[in-house]
């Protein structure tokens, strides 16, 4: 039956009609329709869907594959994306069999359907474009769906990470509170800015010049006459505390001869109160955290563990990767979804990038920012610095960082995955290593003995022996061969033999 008329053909569809493989290349409508041909593979998915999105419509295909023949029927109709629609879909799909449902990841036209399917019992699938993009000179919404359902049903559709809804809540509010305090930020720069043409230096005097006292003494002048201005008052208005370290006098100076020129009042005062919007706002989704601290609190305590890491971080990791560490592979797909893993480019045996992947838009950056955190710990809590320094010496700054986000991001998989705290196999390993590789000074030697719990009278005697030696040494300086040792230079055998074993744990 050969269709030439688009009123026809529509009439079919509505119809519930179908299409033989011979007529489905004649079709130039993208309408519902059911069509028939035989494929040979190897089917995961006897029967599932696929949906075509887009802004206002929805062409949705379900296929059904024959066990014998091997025959796969594809059912295919277009609805609209208004939420009664969806669910018509939904119950549609339903009725043919469907549990499983893939669709593109188009823009966020996808969200609303893929929560409607979820709440409807079905289970969708989200996947990017490229990965069912279809040739070139075939495509089109009706040719698209049934590709899609062809290549579900062989399992050839690569699975976008999407977390359960609450995970999907607080990866929405962590994302947002993001968002506001980046531009809380930009405002602050632009605040400094109309600072430094109003001839206001008080970010020279003042540590945080949107402190308190700074907050108010710009609060005074934006509010106050300049030929009202008093020096009083504005001494008033300091907090004396321990973060004030200039003075009355500098500070004042950093005020005098000030000049709003222009609007530069007017945008002061509009930036403060955009920044004060800003912050009520970041102040409420706080308090909707509050709900996620406490439901996730055990997952936190475990995190919280690891240097670098702290509760506000420790939410925004959850968001991104959900609590189900069972959803990958392993923890170098994450790493690898995370984008902190290098990328395989090679061909004829030549590496042509090494290069970190692209994704990880939001985890990486705060991966990085933790990893930074990390290593400055370099008394407390020396793991992740001493590992920083080594890769540092041989792949520069920046690789090394990046390694040590990763090493975190491993880290905190297992630690979700086995519920436990921070404790890597070979920390007490690196932790000897760095001290061979600084050497054993006085210094060095007093503070392991006392980490240790050598009493006061071995320590006495090790700051006695090593004073003995070092005037022993300095008698020798005259001698060619001979060279200076003083206190802050490594003992090597001024401890040795003084009491025993304590020696042997002092030299490791």
């Amino acid at each position: 039956m050969a269709i030439n008329n688009k009123r026809k053909q529509r009439k079919h569809i509505r119809s519930g009609g179908s299409y033989s493989s011979e007529e489905l290349s004649s079709l130039t409508m993208n309408d519902g329709t059911t069509v028939v041909y035989s494929v040979n593979g190897d089917i995961k998915r006897p029967i599932c869907g696929s949906i075509d999105v887009h802004k206002k419509i929805l062409m949705a295909a379900v296929c059904k594959t024959d066990p014998e023949t091997l025959k796969a029927t594809f059912y295919v109709r277009k609805f609209t994306t208004m939420n009664s629609d969806i669910r018509t879909m939904a119950i549609w799909m339903k009725e043919h069999g469907v549990e499983d449902v893939c669709m593109e990841s188009t823009g966020k036209y996808w969200i609303p359907v893929f929560n409607i399917l979820e709440q409807n019992g079905l289970r969708p699938i989200l996947t990017h474009p490229k990965y069912v993009k279809q040739a070139k000179g075939q495509k089109t919404d009706f040719r698209d769906a049934i590709h899609m359902a062809s290549m579900f049903r062989m399992d050839l559709v690569v699975a976008s990470f999407i977390p359960p809804a609450d995970i999907r809540d607080l990866r929405e509010l962590c994302r947002y509170r993001l968002k506001l305090t980046y531009m809380r930020t930009s405002e602050k720069n632009r605040f400094q800015n109309s600072m430094t043409i109003s001839k206001v230096r008080l970010d020279s005097v003042f540590s945080d010049p949107f402190g308190k006292s700074a907050s108010a003494i710009m609060g005074y002048l934006i509010s106050t006459d300049p030929e009202q201005v008093s020096d009083d008052e504005i001494l008033a208005l300091i907090c004396h505390c321990r973060n004030v370290k200039a003075s009355d006098e500098e500070i004042l100076e950093s005020i005098h001869g000030y000049e709003f020129i222009g609007v530069q009042r007017d945008k002061l005062k509009i930036i403060g109160m955009h920044i004060a919007q800003i912050e009520e706002c970041i102040a409420m989704i706080d308090h909707k955290l509050e709900y996620y601290r406490q439901k996730y609190d055990g997952i936190i305590r475990h995190l919280t563990t690891m240097i670098g890491i702290t509760p506000m971080s420790a939410l925004y990791i959850l968001g991104e990767i959900g609590t189900d560490m069972s959803v990958w592979r392993d923890d170098a797909s994450l790493a690898s979804w995370a984008g902190l893993s290098p990328a395989n480019n090679a061909s004829a045996g030549k590496k042509r990038s090494t290069k970190i992947g692209n994704g990880g838009h939001y985890l990486k950056p705060l991966l990085v920012q933790c990893a930074l955190a990390a290593v400055k710990s370099t008394k407390t809590e020396p793991y992740f610095h001493n590992k920083y320094e080594t890769l540092k010496k041989r792949r520069g700054h920046k690789k090394a960082i990046i390694a040590i986000a990763r090493k975190m991001l491993v880290a905190i998989y297992h630690m979700i995955k086995k519920e436990e705290d921070f404790h890597p196999i070979d920390q007490e390993e690196i932790i000897q290593n760095s001290r061979k590789t600084k050497g054993m000074n006085l210094t060095n030697v007093i503070a392991f003995l006392k980490e240790q719990g050598a009493d006061e009278n071995t320590i006495r005697l090790v700051e006695e022996q090593c004073s003995a030696n070092a005037v022993e040494e300095s008698a020798k300086e005259k001698q060619p061969t001979s060279g200076s040792a003083d206190a802050s230079q490594p003992i090597q055998g001024s401890v040795k033999g003084s009491f025993g074993s304590t020696s042997n744990r002092v030299m490791p």
